[in-house]
């Protein structure tokens, strides 16, 4: 029975993506998976222990409430909270055992507030460019570490930054200002705390330069096999782990003059047949697609034709397709020789693939798989 929307997710090709990934990396570095955003909307807790089972020894999140969840989850691994904590969010994050990130001493005196029986793991972070969160002065950042390696109940575990360049194709030296400027603050740090760990890399990093690996990795978007560049997860030799499907629900036959959907943004210009599918902008399906898109059926490509609605699609399939109701329909993903990559959807809607695959929303069911069997 066709089934009117469904994301497939194969998690051993999240498994093989990073295996790969930690052959990438030097001696001595761990392998950390983020699964922020609910594993970059292919789910969190699966995503996680494919990842580990794939080499992963961290996991990485942005908010207290996602280490909760995966803690809830039965997942035992090291996971790091990476965005900024409030204080309702602290006890939150220090419950489900979290390591914290801190560059105000405001926010050290607060953790030490709430610290209870385990030490609190905190990691400092220097802003070295990307000009969000953390500190751009290194003094500050020595003061906040200071700070915490003094504080009875907090234990300095890491100091870390995060690039804002990493993954652009060409760079105009951004990116090795940066390496270059937390690269002399860490290793100061380091030489009078030997056991911190040191991170910086996300994926674009660990794929293009080895000396950003330092002792830990933060590998996002690549673990899930895209791109960070947004171009062909291939050159990486990834493996997209995510596919969106849906199906033929009706077929609509439409004259010269007729048109498709609101606004009227489809109006035919020959005798052909449309394909309405049951899947729009409720599930994820961005309004800029609208005749910006194809979509496989029959192993073809087909355009998508008028305005994408909440709920429904046409595409048109032409007149002597022979395309059937309940033909199966492929958004992202391959059919036959043909395939759409979350990286041409995103790039036709001029934005990134990360976007293409978080914007599924919760209307979206995921089916987890390992090459096909089910998981």
């Amino acid at each position: 029975m066709a089934v009117r929307v469904l994301a497939r997710v194969n998690l051993g090709a999240i498994e093989r993506n990073c295996a790969r990934l930690a052959d990438e990396l030097r001696a001595g570095t761990a392998f950390g998976a983020v699964v922020k955003a609910d594993g970059y909307g292919h789910g969190a807790v699966p995503a996680a222990r494919a990842a580990l089972a794939g080499g992963a020894t961290w996991l990485c999140v942005a908010a207290a409430d996602e280490a909760r969840d995966l803690r809830a989850a039965g997942i035992a691994a090291r996971i790091l909270v990476m965005g900024a904590v409030s204080a309702d969010e602290l006890d939150l994050a220090l419950a489900a055992d979290a390591d914290i990130v801190a560059w105000r001493a405001s926010f050290v005196e607060l953790m030490r507030d709430r610290a209870g029986d385990r030490p609190v793991r905190v990691h400092v972070k220097l802003d070295s460019g990307m000009g969000r969160l953390g500190t751009r002065d290194p003094a500050e950042a020595d003061r906040v570490a200071e700070a915490v390696a003094q504080t009875p109940g907090l234990e300095l575990a890491g100091a870390m930054t995060h690039f804002a360049t990493a993954d652009e194709p060409e760079d105009d030296g951004f990116f090795d200002a940066q390496l270059a400027r937390f690269t002399a603050w860490a290793q100061a740090l380091k030489r009078g705390q030997p056991d911190l760990v040191v991170h910086a890399a996300n994926s674009g990093a660990t794929l293009r330069e080895r000396a950003a690996h330092f002792d830990l990795v933060r590998c996002g978007i690549a673990v899930y096999g895209l791109d960070p560049r947004n171009q062909d997860a291939r050159d990486w030799r990834l493996e997209p782990a995510l596919t969106l499907h849906s199906y033929v629900a009706d077929l609509k036959h439409c004259e010269p003059g007729e048109s498709a959907g609101y606004g009227r943004r489809f109006v035919a210009t020959v005798p052909t047949e449309l394909a309405i599918l049951p899947i729009g902008y409720g599930d994820g399906v961005r309004r800029g697609l609208t005749n910006n898109a194809d979509v496989l059926i029959a192993g073809s490509r087909h355009p998508l034709v008028g305005t994408v609605s909440m709920d429904n699609v046409s595409v048109d399939v032409g007149s002597a397709s022979g395309i059937a109701c309940g033909a199966p329909a492929t958004l992202i993903g391959a059919d036959g020789s043909e395939r759409i990559t979350a990286e041409e959807m995103a790039r036709r809607l001029d934005t990134i693939n990360y976007e293409v695959t978080c914007g599924l929303t919760a209307r979206v069911p995921r089916r987890y798989h390992r090459d096909g069997v089910p998981a």
